[in-house]
């Protein structure tokens, strides 16, 4: 069997379009998830976007790290586990091995799934803190307010809501002695550096809703320190307190880059948190202050989502209505899913859930068009000529289709950057249409048998508008575009974004198989 040279040489187009790729890595972060509960299409959600914008980078170019994992401390956790009657050490492993295993059955293709009970991460959190105190940024003291064990999190007065916290959680008043971080100070400094787009926040609301925040409530001291219960680090020089979640998860994402080693300023100059909407106040007033108070940058960019409903009701226990993510890959299998999550809502809007909506993704597109124009092309040169057609001498009628295929880098990368792979998936889809569209206006089974070359000249057209389209969509559907590129015997070293051009088209001559050519589709 011929394949295809990877030996093929690279246009001045493409080496531009690598000279514009940034110097520093891509750093991509899921916020980690808290043992106390089972994952849910949530986490799921979160994770596979994280994954499909390090693919695409890594397939643009970049060096990329993503980085997942497990918070694992505080009362909750400690709770949970003498429900259960075992050791929290115990509970939080057996909790974490399910985040783990979510994020491989997704295959998601993290670098590093971190434990906030990993021996780095206590080292970190301690160098961290003894450099918040150096510089002056703790304080020992008191504190008497609203407190909400759900949330983590204190309350003022004005911000509960019908005596609960704006969440709905219930809240219990609490006094305690706290070591504090003067976060206070850095209320000014915060909302320059978001008007000045120094950090990013995506999408443009979320944005909109931290500088609201800022320029309407006055920052307190942020509580960073606990005496009511045990289960979690100690503070340095204080074994009395327990670092409290502020900064013993958010400094995970220094813990995986090599913090306090050198090796994590190269990976914090183009780092991306990726979190749900509920959880943004924390990423991007606590941790920004925090990192300034410790000497570091701030994040460069924080990406928050929407949360999901399920026929459009909120995703609720009580309701029985939650969303097992791996029931969604028994019944509908993997590709299937990552494209439903990843196209049916903008990033940063809500998303509902349905079985019908399902269907439409899985049959009404990935079957119905891809598949179907995938096993016809194939099943055409199999048939007829089992061979690759020649390149040289295209169909005119195909060049606007062709055009379509060789924009599509440049139409795409904007778009996962933002994390709209909605509007990402949008571009491939209008191609594969557009190609159904064309195959069928130029019927290659009449022309069969009237002229043959003209034909070849379709299905030559036909097969490398596939070829650009499985390159495409690699990020989003690994497995079932490694497969069909397989299936197309493009060599793996022919598989990068920069591939997505002429230059690159297969060779003629190549022999195919007797396969059908499969995609992914529904029930």
């Amino acid at each position: 069997m011929r394949r295809a040279s990877s030996l093929l040489p690279v246009t001045t187009a493409a080496a531009a379009a690598a000279a514009l790729r940034p110097a520093s890595p891509v750093y991509v972060t899921t916020p980690i998830y808290y043992v106390n509960a089972e994952p849910h299409i949530g986490h799921a959600y979160t994770s596979i976007a994280c994954d499909a914008a390090c693919r695409f980078a890594r397939l643009d170019g970049y060096t990329t790290k993503l980085v997942t994992g497990t918070d694992e401390h505080g009362q909750k956790v400690e709770a949970s586990a003498a429900a259960a009657g075992v050791e929290p050490m115990e509970f939080a492993t057996r909790m974490s091995s399910k985040f783990r295993s979510l994020a491989d059955s997704f295959e998601v293709d993290y670098d590093r799934f971190i434990r906030t009970t990993d021996s780095d991460h206590s080292e970190c959190v301690k160098h961290f803190w003894e450099k918040l105190e150096e510089n002056g940024k703790i304080y020992l003291g008191a504190y008497e307010g609203w407190y909400c064990v759900r949330d983590e999190c204190y309350y003022a007065e004005s911000e509960l809501v019908d005596g609960k916290a704006p969440t709905g959680a219930d809240v219990e008043w609490l006094a305690e002695a706290s070591y504090f971080f003067k976060l206070s100070e850095y209320q000014d400094e915060l909302i320059r550096l978001y008007e000045t787009d120094e950090i990013l926040v995506m999408p443009k609301a979320r944005k909109n809703e931290v500088l609201a925040f800022l320029k309407n409530q006055d920052l307190r001291d942020l509580s960073v320190s606990r005496t009511t219960f045990d289960w979690g680090l100690r503070v340095p020089k204080d074994d009395s307190h327990v670092v409290y979640v502020w900064i013993d998860a958010l400094c995970n994402y220094l813990t995986a880059i090599g913090y306090p080693s050198e090796e994590w300023r190269t990976w914090w100059e183009d780092v991306t948190h990726v979190v749900g909407k509920d959880i943004l106040r924390f990423h991007a007033i606590y941790w920004p202050a925090l990192c300034l108070a410790a000497g570091l940058a701030p994040p460069r960019r924080i990406v928050a989502h929407g949360w999901w409903t399920k026929d459009g009701a909120k995703i609720s226990k009580s309701l029985g209505n939650t969303v097992d993510p791996n029931d969604l890959l028994r019944i509908y299998g993997l590709d299937a899913t990552r494209f439903f999550l990843l196209s049916a809502v903008p990033f940063g809007s809500d998303g509902d859930f349905s079985r019908a909506a399902m269907l439409a993704s899985a049959n009404g597109f990935l079957a119905n068009a891809l598949g179907n124009l995938a096993q016809r092309v194939c099943t055409m040169l199999f048939k007829h000529q089992a061979q690759t057609p020649g390149s040289d001498d295209l169909d005119s009628n195909a060049d606007s289709l062709l055009t379509a295929c060789y924009a599509l880098p440049d139409a795409m990368r904007p778009r996962v950057r933002h994390y709209r792979f909605d509007l990402a998936l949008q571009e491939v889809e209008a191609v594969v249409r557009a190609a159904n569209r064309y195959f069928d206006a130029a019927e290659p089974w009449q022309l069969k048998k009237s002229d043959t070359s003209a034909m070849l000249r379709v299905l030559s057209a036909s097969l490398e508008t596939l070829r650009c389209v499985a390159i495409a969509y690699q990020p989003f559907m690994p497995t079932a575009a490694t497969r069909l590129l397989d299936q197309l015997q493009v060599p793996p070293d022919c598989r990068s974004i920069a591939h997505i051009h002429p230059d690159y088209r297969l060779p003629a001559g190549m022999l195919y198989g007797d396969q059908v050519m499969t995609m992914v589709g529904g029930d």
